[in-house]
């Protein structure tokens, strides 16, 4: 397997070592994130609005706390970082475990637990993103990335269909049990990396004013910053599949969470599919294949909120998880290739910034129209606000950065993928 181009970051010991314990510990997580909407439905009566709340407050400090982390990873070593926030993830799934199978657990707990589970995950974002071009070096930065995808949604396929079969049979407090469990692998995986191996960097001195030195340098480059406040508005709207699909579900499809996690697992799968396709790329993605992405997956997602059964939405999830995929690995590309290794943790942490932020604000308010007009109005409204941002972000780029739009056409006899076809050219 690792001799395939597909594979190229598994010849690195460290990495093989790193995407192991992911796998297992990533399928764990999906499994709680099942678990934690289903559980919140239960508690609250089907409340759209309190599936939101819990989706702000767990992506709320990731406003105070990414960019943070990103200056930790410049200035730290990142492999004990990684540890200490996996711990803090593992206790929070074994306490809302606890408290569940228990039969103790109310709302306000898993409120709280959101809270600190939301602290953790925003340092160790930008630290893990971070983390990867020490283990693999520049060379194969740009396959690592894509694996890393691959392994999110490989995890993304099976933990929810796992869990929607196991909150049926056995109830969501054991299944928080088992993702508290699963970080034992990749704390396993850490443990065993050779230090020795792992790619140096240059590390950032410590000193005032990093946080704001990291703002300013985004700021100076004009592609960074459009491609940033593309991620924002499509992120907050347009990525609130965990929302609206646990509502579409059970409020306008009747159904239980097993249709939930199948629903999940079709997004899953052509997510799983864009990330295979991104391994396979020979060459780093350019701003134009991000735009292109944005724009059709906006398309996608509209045609998704306009089905009538849940069969045609999760056929449609399969094309719109590719394009998910294509977009947000084409940004961490040109965001972790284009950047100096000192800079690189608060660009990524401002890039977490952006593309989880966001949720405090989409989150309540996309569960709150869920409720007051129609449980497919998340999508439809998503969609929108991706396709016009997409639109906007590649009209602004045209008019004010010198570049031209072309039509390619596939040679005779040939096919050319849909993204392909708009370029944005120098």
């Amino acid at each position: 397997m690792a001799a395939s181009p597909i594979f190229a970051a598994l010849r690195t010991r460290n990495y093989r070592l790193w995407a192991s314990g992911q796998i297992v510990s990533l399928v764990g997580t999906w499994m709680q994130r099942v678990a934690q909407d289903w559980l919140v439905l239960t508690l609250s009566g089907g409340n759209g609005l309190a599936v939101g709340i819990v989706m702000a407050l767990q992506f709320g400090p990731t406003l105070v706390l990414s960019v943070w982390g990103g200056v930790l990873a410049d200035r730290y070593d990142k492999r004990t970082l990684l540890m200490i926030t996996q711990a803090f993830a593992a206790v929070c799934g074994l306490g809302l475990g606890l408290l569940d199978v228990g039969n103790v657990v109310e709302l306000w707990h898993v409120y709280v637990i959101a809270f600190i589970l939301g602290c953790s995950s925003a340092i160790d974002a930008p630290v893990r993103q971070s983390f990867t071009i020490e283990m693999v070096g520049q060379e194969k930065l740009s396959n690592a990335i894509a694996l890393n995808s691959m392994t999110f949604n490989m995890a993304r396929i099976i933990g929810p269909a796992i869990s929607g079969v196991l909150i049926t049979v056995i109830g969501t407090g054991w299944v928080f049990l088992i993702n508290a469990a699963s970080f034992t692998a990749v704390f396993a995986a850490l443990l065993a990396m050779r230090v020795k191996d792992l790619f140096e960097v240059e590390r950032a001195p410590r000193a005032k004013g990093q946080v704001r030195a990291g703002f300013a340098y985004v700021l100076s480059r004009p592609d960074l910053r459009v491609l940033l406040a593309t991620v924002f508005m499509v992120a907050t709207f347009g990525l609130n599949f965990p929302l609206a699909l646990a509502v579409l579900a059970r409020n306008t499809f009747g159904s239980g969470a097993a249709t939930y996690g199948l629903l999940s697992t079709a997004l899953a799968v052509g997510t799983l599919a864009g990330a295979t396709l991104a391994a396979r790329r020979a060459k780093a993605p350019r701003l134009r294949l991000f735009l292109g992405a944005v724009i059709v997956f906006g398309v996608f997602e509209i045609l998704v909120g306009l089905m009538p059964n849940y069969v045609l939405v999760a056929i449609l999830l399969v094309p719109t998880g590719a394009l998910t995929l294509t977009f947000t690995t084409s940004a961490m590309n040109i965001l972790q290739m284009s950047v100096p290794s000192d800079m690189r943790g608060r660009v990524m942490g401002i890039y977490m910034l952006c593309f989880l932020g966001g949720a405090p604000l989409g989150s309540p308010v996309l569960g709150l129209l869920a409720d007051v007009l129609d449980p497919r109005a998340p999508l439809l409204i998503g969609g929108v606000v991706s396709l016009a941002t997409g639109l906007f972000a590649a009209v602004y780029l045209l008019r004010h950065n010198n570049l031209r739009l072309s039509l390619s056409r596939p040679a005779a006899g040939h096919r050319i993928p849909v993204l392909d076809v708009l370029q944005i050219q120098p």
